[in-house]
């Protein structure tokens, strides 16, 4: 299956934030490179980004001016963690003052949903978020990312939910990820390590009963699991060679079409027992379904991270 054909399909002007990311992760052009500057000049005009920005309130917000987090996955939070994915920096405006308005809404100690009861997967999305946006050395996210290292299990990990740590908590790893190695402390060096082998020992998914979503892949996580979620991460930390990897990357070739590309296979809330009980049980509740593409289809996003797992990996 060549890659050729898949890069230069990524590569199209269609979408400058998939053409942006593409030249720099994974064809490593640098930000000075004319291409990457023509790119990156028009994330915000053309694609979904600017789709996105064109549908925030003037004051910054989304769909709802009382909350950053409802509702699912209409709201603010989930709004940033998209832009966060597509290239845009705080060099535009706009995104500013959504910043400003995401984390003055949020009035935790660090973006959390109870006041002094920071929630794990809201701080690790949010501080990701911020430092792809270009954050990295604001003092708040900082804080966010001690609160990270403070609160991993010493067994590596985190949890979500407070019921033991598992597979789902991979939103303060990825933080950690995003945050330059070189502004790194010792303990978000053994946070990352632990929490790494967490991961391995469980060849990225074994844990408990079988659990359909974990291998099918989406976009956008939100805060949810897949195999392409562990994958991309893990990668990402340097432990591509690792042989615990084998399965995950037989199942992402797998899943490889025969023109080279991935389809994105499900739009979240892909959910399965009692989550699903609970949402048909209260439909109310029920978050609504975002899409940049459609299932079943080719797709940019997971074709662009699939490519990049394959090439931290030697594929």
């Amino acid at each position: 299956m060549a890659t050729k054909p898949a890069v230069d399909w990524l590569l199209e002007d269609d979408q400058p934030a998939i053409r942006y990311r593409t030249l720099t992760e994974l064809l490593g052009r640098p930000e000075r490179d004319p291409d990457v500057r023509e790119a990156k000049a028009r994330i915000p005009r053309v694609g979904w980004a600017a789709e996105i920005l064109s549908r925030a309130a003037p004051a910054g917000w989304w769909d709802n001016a009382e909350s950053h987090y409802l509702p699912k996955y209409l709201a603010t939070n989930w709004q940033m963690l998209m832009l966060s994915d597509l290239g845009l920096g705080r060099e535009e405006p706009r995104l500013r003052r959504s910043v400003r308005w995401w984390r003055g809404w949020a009035k935790t100690r660090f973006g959390g949903n109870k006041p002094g009861q920071p929630h794990h997967c809201v701080v690790g999305n949010m501080a990701r978020a911020l430092i792809r946006f270009g954050y990295a050395d604001d003092p708040g996210v900082r804080k966010m990312l001690d609160w990270l290292v403070s609160s991993a299990d010493p067994k590596g990990g985190w949890s979500c939910w407070g019921k033991g740590r598992n597979l789902d908590s991979w939103e303060g790893l990825s933080a950690l990820a995003a945050y330059p190695r070189a502004k790194w402390t010792a303990g978000m060096q053994r946070a990352v390590e632990a929490g790494a082998e967490f991961y391995l020992e469980r060849e990225l998914h074994r844990q408990g009963d079988r659990y359909p979503p974990w291998y099918r892949f989406h976009y956008p996580t939100h805060y949810y699991y897949d195999l392409l979620v562990g994958l991309d991460l893990v990668t990402s930390l340097g432990y591509g060679s690792d042989p615990r990897l084998r399965f995950a990357l037989r199942h992402l070739a797998r899943k490889r079409r025969a023109d080279g590309r991935w389809n994105v296979d499900a739009v979240q809330p892909d959910v399965v027992g009692g989550m699903a009980r609970w949402y048909r049980a209260h439909p109310k509740h029920r978050p609504t379904p975002t899409a940049l593409e459609v299932p079943g289809r080719p797709s940019k996003m997971v074709t662009l991270t699939a490519l990049k797992v394959r090439a931290r990996v030697g594929a």
